[in-house]
């Protein structure tokens, strides 16, 4: 096998997008949204995990502008590179979140926006479970995902051959529920890239809590 053939399809897909893709996706306002609803309930300095973190901006950059404590984890090297020289106030590694260990409760929240569709089903779950348990009690999960019922579907993303996987809505706020996450909110909006003919496509945010620890004596 090559070497290109032993990397996540990921990583070919987003070294190839680097910079585009931050500009096409730069004006989505749902977001931005999701972003302020972390900020609004984080305590200052808290610890934030960054699932695909691509580029660095939006997420990585307003997290960390808030003073916040952010680690952003991709896998692919240019996604890496570009954000560790936007957003110097951040750590970002070269990592696969499948099979990168995380502490439990080591986060005050975590968001994984979009990184998801290019795993198989029960890699999503697993990653899902995997997050859950990576942020304290009482700590944020913010996700975001295209809601469509699809498996291994064949498709072009940007110009770039790709692979998708995904849940609809309802099965996927279900899988959340599933990991133990409490559902907070959730937004379904449409985006249109800023791409030549460009169609919109279905977003799904979903902003979650990690329940408590139950009281002492219960």
């Amino acid at each position: 096998m090559t070497e290109e053939g032993r990397r996540p399809p990921a990583a070919v897909v987003f070294d190839a997008l680097g910079l585009d893709y931050e500009r096409a996706f730069a004006g989505s306002a749902a977001h931005r949204a999701s972003l302020d609803w972390l900020l609004e309930r984080l305590a200052p300095g808290s610890r934030v995990l960054d699932v695909g973190s691509g580029t660095g901006r939006p997420t990585a950059h307003t997290l960390a502008g808030a003073g916040h404590r952010v680690l952003g984890l991709d896998v692919s090297p240019v996604m890496v590179d570009l954000a560790a020289r936007q957003v110097p106030g951040a750590e970002f590694r070269l990592a696969d979140i499948r099979e990168t260990p995380l502490a439990e409760g080591s986060f005050d929240a975590v968001c994984a926006y979009f990184p998801l569709l290019q795993m198989s089903r029960a890699e999503q779950a697993a990653v899902v479970a995997k997050l859950a348990r990576a942020v304290r009690p009482g700590g944020l999960v913010a996700l975001a995902t295209v809601p469509l019922d699809v498996e291994d579907a064949q498709g072009v993303f940007m110009g770039q051959p790709v692979r998708l996987t995904s849940f609809g809505a309802e099965a996927f706020t279900g899988l959340v529920t599933g990991a133990g996450l409490t559902v907070l909110a959730e937004e379904c909006s449409r985006f249109v890239p800023d791409l030549p003919e460009a169609a919109p496509e279905p977003h799904l945010f979903l902003h979650a809590r990690r329940p408590d620890r139950p009281a002492a004596g219960r």
